[in-house]
């Protein structure tokens, strides 16, 4: 049986994972975070840490669709598109670093948009450029593989090897070197979405090319998703296997967290998918298509917005001014529940802010796409 080229369970994936982000990306108070809103301190993993890699996953399987029918003689104006798109990508992410001052002599060249950029670019020019499935089976274990060794081996000057602490690992030591004064600022010396780390990203991306490989094949519907729901046990398993080795980390996007967020990826869309795609409960997952419409400007109008709140200042006494988050957060959500859940109310706030904006560009049939 043929699957339909339009997957309304990954739009619903998608939406899924805006959502999420706009609830852990917007606290009313940084201080006041239920433990599965926020990233693991480092090696481990929370709720949080699902939002990254599933993004990078929904690329992957998307690609399938969007290249599965272009031929050799098109190739050269899909490799134009292809770096026009990651160049713009890149440019929206260079954007939100800077933004609102643009302090180019210390902005931020990496990012959560920057990396999506480049694990979009490289893996559109594997898939391309590969016809079969062993040979991106070998790109990924490549990837992986590589990472664990130059860890693992590698001897950093004043450290040593094989060494996953933060701050003392070759990941960290090479954006010391690579990103001097443009990294993100809570760190400085290293970064969470830095330029090694980057590769076993890729692999997370191309995790999901296969994905959407499977889906596109002839299996039953059904099959399909006892498929998708025990690979992801399996790649859950190798991944806490792993960790016993290679910690799961996010902030160093470590082989076995790769491995990890594909097995969890894995099992949330074979729900999604068993259930909206097999068994036709489309209405129900409609808010969740619509949140994921326009994914790139939500995130881009959240990061502005978030800022701006955060930039304009109310007078409350003379003299003394607070910003209108402050302002908005402390007067009206402190004030109906414990510290904790009012931050969490913020966010969902901000979360059902963002919605009605992707609301009303639904029913005014806008979809940007990059």
């Amino acid at each position: 049986m043929e699957t339909k080229e339009r997957l309304t369970s990954l739009d619903a994936f998608r939406g899924f994972t805006i959502a999420g982000m706009m609830l852990v990306n917007n606290p009313g108070s940084w201080s006041n975070i239920y433990p599965q809103l926020k990233h693991a301190e480092w090696h481990g993993w929370t709720f949080t840490d699902w939002i990254f890699p599933f993004f990078l996953f929904i690329v992957g399987v998307a690609m399938v669709f969007s290249f599965s029918k272009v031929t050799t003689e098109e190739k050269n104006k899909v490799y134009i598109k292809i770096i026009k798109r990651a160049l713009l990508i890149y440019a929206f992410g260079f954007f939100l670093s800077g933004f609102p001052y643009f302090n180019l002599s210390k902005i931020r060249v990496v990012g959560v948009l920057q990396r999506i950029s480049f694990c979009y670019f490289f893996t559109s020019i594997i898939y391309l450029n590969t016809k079969s499935y062993k040979s991106r089976v070998g790109w990924i274990l490549f990837l992986l593989f590589f990472y664990w060794a130059v860890m693992e081996f590698f001897s950093v000057p004043g450290i040593g090897a094989g060494l996953y602490e933060k701050g003392k690992n070759f990941s960290n030591w090479f954006d010391s070197i690579t990103l001097t004064g443009h990294m993100w600022s809570q760190t400085k010396t290293w970064d969470p979405e830095g330029i090694f780390s980057t590769l076993p990203a890729i692999a997370t991306t191309l995790f999901g090319v296969l994905t959407g490989e499977f889906i596109r094949s002839k299996k039953s519907e059904n099959e399909k998703t006892i498929y998708l729901f025990f690979t992801g046990q399996i790649f859950l398993l190798i991944g806490l296997i792993w960790d016993n080795y290679l910690p799961i980390n996010k902030s160093l996007w470590t082989s076995s967290y790769s491995v990890f967020m594909t097995g969890w990826a894995l099992v949330v869309l074979s729900f999604l998918y068993f259930l909206i795609d097999v068994k036709g409960y489309k209405k129900y997952a409609k808010p969740l298509v619509i949140f994921g419409l326009n994914p790139l400007i939500v995130f881009i109008l959240a990061g502005v917005f978030a800022r701006l709140m955060g930039l304009i200042k109310i007078q409350t006494e003379p003299e003394k001014f607070i910003s209108l988050h402050q302002y908005l957060y402390h007067n009206y959500f402190t004030q109906v529940g414990s510290p904790i859940n009012a931050s969490l109310l913020w966010a969902i706030c901000f979360m059902l802010l963002m919605y009605l904006i992707s609301w009303g560009m639904w029913k005014k049939k806008i979809i940007l796409k990059v």
